[in-house]
């Protein structure tokens, strides 16, 4: 840092790009504001911003799950965090049939920028104790955190993820799947809604 410090042409130079990142940019990242804390107790150290962009692998090394017995992050749609309590999904909007099979293809989208519509696993019943989990989810202390794309790949790369943030229960309908609605905390950026909503 005394070196680059030290090199004012350079720090001129980063500086005019900094400038035109941020005119570049579409939106900003705020730091995640975890529910159900209580009075001055710590947010868990999960270093993820709201609306910010990630891979799979960056958001299972975030929660500490990537580690050497575990190098791999998985396919999981859903995983449970039990360290912090937090459920978090992985959520591809237009699902190919190649990527895909039938009993995945589910239909989700966001209905408005507060509001997501999301169908859980296919052998998921209301009375089974992962429904009961995702509906009681506020009064059993845990977190929803959904993280979401419009698709998997695009020009054979593949996409990140945003994160939404966390969502509270707000009603379903059916099983097997599950068709649940949630809300969010913190609405999504108008500059990428529309891509979110592309399902409607």
């Amino acid at each position: 840092m005394a070196q680059l410090w030290a090199a004012a042409d350079l720090r001129a130079e980063l500086v005019e790009l900094f400038e035109l990142l941020l005119e570049r940019t579409d939106h900003l990242v705020a730091p995640l504001t975890w529910p159900f804390l209580a009075a001055g107790e710590p947010a868990p150290p999960v270093p993820l911003g709201l609306h910010g962009r990630y891979s799979r692998a960056e958001v299972f090394a975030a929660f500490g799950l990537l580690n050497d017995a575990r190098t791999f992050p998985g396919q999981e749609g859903v995983f449970f965090d039990e360290a912090t309590r937090c459920e978090v999904f992985f959520i591809t909007l237009k699902k190919s049939e190649r990527l895909f099979s039938p009993t995945t293809r589910y239909n989700d989208y966001a209905i408005s920028p507060r509001e997501f519509h999301w169908e859980s696993q296919s052998n998921t019943r209301e009375a089974s104790a992962t429904g009961q989990r995702y509906i009681h989810h506020r009064e059993r202390g845990s977190r929803v955190l959904l993280f979401v794309r419009e698709e998997n790949k695009r020009g054979g790369v593949t996409l990140p993820f945003h994160c939404l943030g966390f969502a509270d229960y707000v009603s379903h309908e059916g099983e097997r799947p599950m068709a649940i609605r949630w809300r969010l905390q913190r609405a999504i950026p108008a500059a990428f809604y529309p891509e979110l909503a592309v399902a409607v």
